[in-house]
């Protein structure tokens, strides 16, 4: 499969590459920058050296066109909207990697985002890329698009909860701390800033908030309103979700375990973790780093009939490049693993 990225001097395209470099069905051939046009690869993506001779090259529709038959979208948020039609109107397979074509509605992105959606009529064309909840669609698609990474660690959790009816939807928090590597390669991530943070940033009206809504509200079939608060935390990679839900009615552990294994017990990319001895009893993203795992526990809080679901992944995995390889194998047919059989990193 020969595979075009568009967007790579950042850390998700970064990310992307370094597993579609050892992908054993993909042939990289192209990858654009608009600030390093004829630059080597390793020369912005050091962990690149010796793995690949290529070059970044300017933005071509036709030269994409005549050598991809998949390409990677990893740009900013907001310009991604003319590239990806661009590439749709040609007939090319696109997994985005932006949040340009998450949501279903044109009136979502004025929420969530302060924007118009200039191409609609194309959100209705892209499928969600989370495999564990649509497989099926990804399989037909031509543009999927991956999930924000809080998104998707939270959703996953989640989404056997309300596909169960076994809690209050109307009170649903989520309560994510998340890595610097989230934020981008920008200055805010630079260490006098990062170092020793426990920073609230956006606490009410995340952007992720509606992609969390937006799935949960397929799968119950009503409307489902979220309540989410992300914290900047000093590690470099990594998500916890703490997602405080409240029980409708009373269940006993193996109950849960029960519908958990049932959503899930087949799934390749997710682990439930729940253990009663040591210290890493519950889902820790310390021990994720590297992995396109979606790690998921629970707890329960008896006295206020709270469950706690908690989930943790590393968001340049399971929250950006692991997702958009694992939607290119199940769009291409390959073994839903190939290229991602990498076990966490340990220690970090």
């Amino acid at each position: 499969m020969k595979v075009g990225v568009v967007g790579a001097s950042g850390y998700v395209g970064g990310e992307t590459l370094r597993l579609l470099v050892n992908h054993p069905e993909v042939e990289i051939t192209t990858v654009t920058s608009r600030q390093h046009v004829g630059e080597y690869l390793h020369r912005v993506q050091p962990s690149l050296k010796g793995f690949t001779d290529l070059t970044f090259s300017e933005l071509d529709y036709d030269k994409l066109t005549d050598n991809c038959d998949v390409v990677f979208t990893a740009v900013p948020h907001g310009t991604a909207t003319e590239i990806v039609k661009a590439l749709y109107d040609r007939g090319i397979k696109i997994i985005d990697l932006s949040a340009d074509y998450r949501l279903h509605n044109q009136e979502a992105y004025d929420k969530w985002y302060g924007w118009t959606h200039p191409h609609p009529d194309y959100l209705e064309k892209s499928v969600f890329g989370v495999p564990e909840l649509h497989r099926e669609e990804i399989k037909k698609a031509q543009l999927v698009s991956c999930p924000g990474c809080m998104a998707v660690t939270s959703t996953l959790a989640l989404a056997p909860l309300i596909k169960n009816d076994l809690i209050d939807t109307d009170h649903i928090i989520v309560d994510s701390k998340i890595g610097s590597s989230g934020a981008g390669s920008g200055s805010g991530t630079a260490h006098a800033m990062r170092a020793g943070v426990i920073r609230p940033y956006k606490p009410a009206k995340h952007r992720h908030t509606g992609e969390i809504e937006q799935e949960l509200s397929e799968i119950a079939g009503s409307k489902i309103k979220v309540s989410m608060s992300p914290h900047a935390v000093d590690v470099v990679r990594g998500i916890l979700c703490t997602n405080h839900t409240f029980l409708k009615k009373d269940m006993e552990q193996k109950e849960l375990w029960k519908i958990y294994r049932e959503a899930y017990g087949d799934e390749k990319f997710i682990r439930l973790i729940r253990d009663k001895k040591g210290l890493y009893k519950f889902p820790d993203p310390k021990f994720l780093v590297g992995s396109n795992f979606c790690d998921i526990g629970f707890d329960f809080d008896e006295d206020n009939n709270r469950l706690i679901a908690l989930s943790a992944s590393d968001n340049l995995m399971k929250g950006a490049a692991g997702s958009a390889i694992q939607n290119m194998n199940v769009m291409c047919g390959f073994d839903e693993m190939s290229g991602l059989r990498y076990t966490p990193l340990t220690p970090v």
